[in-house]
């Protein structure tokens, strides 16, 4: 959603959006688009509630931290911000990998808690900077550090993205960087759109979700390095 809207009103001959209020509309987008989209995960059992509340809660507070210190941060830095974390997220979606186990539901996943405590407050202060859910970085971490399998991997990222996103609102919107009307002509498309994504998500081969995630990432974090080295 950020280089969307970054990149996309310019090339269709709109005036551009300014990165603050991108990163207060994203977060605006995220907590409401999670939302919708969890209820259908739950309704499959690929939310797991204990990981959930372990990331969730150590990333609450920090991107919340993070959400309000980003008023005093530049435009620049938070673009550089998210390019690294963009780039180590593609890095990690293409590390070859299994797929074994990921058709497993949520009630047969374990994962080590303190490594996802620590991840959680590190990651969270880093995506309330830049005005995210953190679904970008957060599904490769998932994945390739706590080894979730995939489906469930997807499912809960939602779940751990509302405790992110709702800190991260809460920030943004007390320091007036939320654009509220445009925010909402946003969620008009996207609360209806994020749960028929998990139904096509959920019938999707698990190679092709793979791969779709790796592309999305990989194209972004290409595009905005190339901006901030020009």
């Amino acid at each position: 959603m950020f280089p969307l809207l970054f990149y996309a009103p310019p090339l269709l001959g709109f005036q551009g959006i300014d990165v603050k209020s991108i990163t207060g509309i994203t977060m605006m987008q995220g907590f409401f688009a999670s939302l919708s989209a969890m209820f259908y995960y739950h309704e499959n059992r690929l939310i797991n509630k204990p990981l959930v509340l372990t990331l969730g809660t150590s990333l609450f507070a920090s991107s919340l931290a993070g959400a309000l210190i980003s008023k005093l941060v530049p435009d620049k830095p938070i673009l550089f911000i998210f390019a690294m974390l963009a780039l180590i997220a593609a890095i990690m979606m293409l590390i070859p990998r299994s797929y074994d186990c990921d058709e497993l539901t949520e009630e047969k996943v374990v994962f080590n808690k303190p490594a996802a405590i620590f991840i959680g407050i590190i990651i969270g202060f880093l995506i309330g900077l830049v005005g995210q859910g953190g679904a970008f970085i957060t599904i490769p971490i998932l994945l390739y550090v706590l080894k979730i399998p995939l489906r469930v991997a997807l499912g809960s990222t939602l779940a751990i993205g509302l405790f992110s996103a709702t800190a991260g609102l809460i920030g943004k919107a007390a320091t007036g960087q939320v654009p509220f009307y445009m925010s909402i002509a946003l969620l008009a498309g996207a609360i209806p759109m994020a749960r028929l994504g998990g139904i096509v998500g959920k019938k999707t081969k698990i190679e092709t979700l793979r791969w779709i995630l790796a592309l999305i990432i990989s194209a972004t974090a290409i595009k905005v390095w190339l901006d901030i080295f020009s």
